[in-house]
């Protein structure tokens, strides 16, 4: 399990992220780790759990980041590339968060939502950390740490961000997908699949008959 330190590390370390695009779009910030307005994340919730039970409940991937305000690796959750119709829930307390109608690629590598549901609580910023830094998203029900909702939605053409002007950027981790068909609920803390890639003929090794 990560530090404290290190995880808060790791929070800013999102909201610092470069977004490159066709029209040479820079973001930058100075970068607050995800528990920097201080607010606890267990006082005033409806679930409530010791930091012993969390630690117990979750893997080490959802306590780093429901608990600890950390944050995964781009690319490094399966939901990443989940497109299927569907409900995103918390890791922690099973609380509907997301709609799959509202998901979207945004080519940051964390899975990216134009909207949240009633379960997404926001942090209360002024409106220029709103803009330049985003403002940290959080379980409503369990205080758990999901990620950051930052204003550049215009900049996703032909998404569900450009119409609501938000990218709701989450951790994979703090979420469970549970597809609308039935079948079986993802867990974000699983890494994507590897894709195998091919050589091409003239660096494949020759292939050897065997002798009849």
């Amino acid at each position: 399990m990560a530090s404290s330190n290190s995880s808060k590390s790791r929070g800013s370390s999102r909201r610092s992220f470069l977004l490159k695009s066709s029209t040479a779009v820079v973001l930058t910030s100075s970068p607050q780790p995800a528990s920097a307005n201080g607010k606890s994340r267990s006082s005033g919730y409806a679930v409530q759990h010791t930091e012993r039970e969390w630690a117990y409940m979750l893997s080490g991937a959802q306590y780093n980041v429901l608990r600890n305000g950390g944050t995964e690796r781009p690319y490094s959750s399966i939901l990443e590339g989940e497109e299927r119709d569907g409900v995103y829930h918390c890791a922690g307390c099973d609380t509907p968060l997301f709609e799959s109608s509202a998901k979207f690629h945004s080519g940051t590598g964390w899975p990216s939502f134009a909207s949240g549901l009633s379960g997404v609580e926001v942090e209360n910023v002024n409106p220029l950390q709103a803009g330049f830094v985003g403002a940290e998203l959080r379980c409503r029900s369990c205080g758990g740490h999901l990620g950051d909702v930052f204003l550049d939605g215009k900049l996703f053409v032909n998404t569900p961000a450009f119409s609501s002007g938000k990218r709701f950027c989450i951790d994979g981790a703090a979420l469970v997908f549970k597809p609308i068909d039935g079948s079986e609920q993802v867990f974000g803390d699983i890494s994507p699949p590897k894709v195998k890639t091919e050589l091409p003929d003239f660096l494949s090794p020759p292939k050897i008959t065997p002798r009849s």
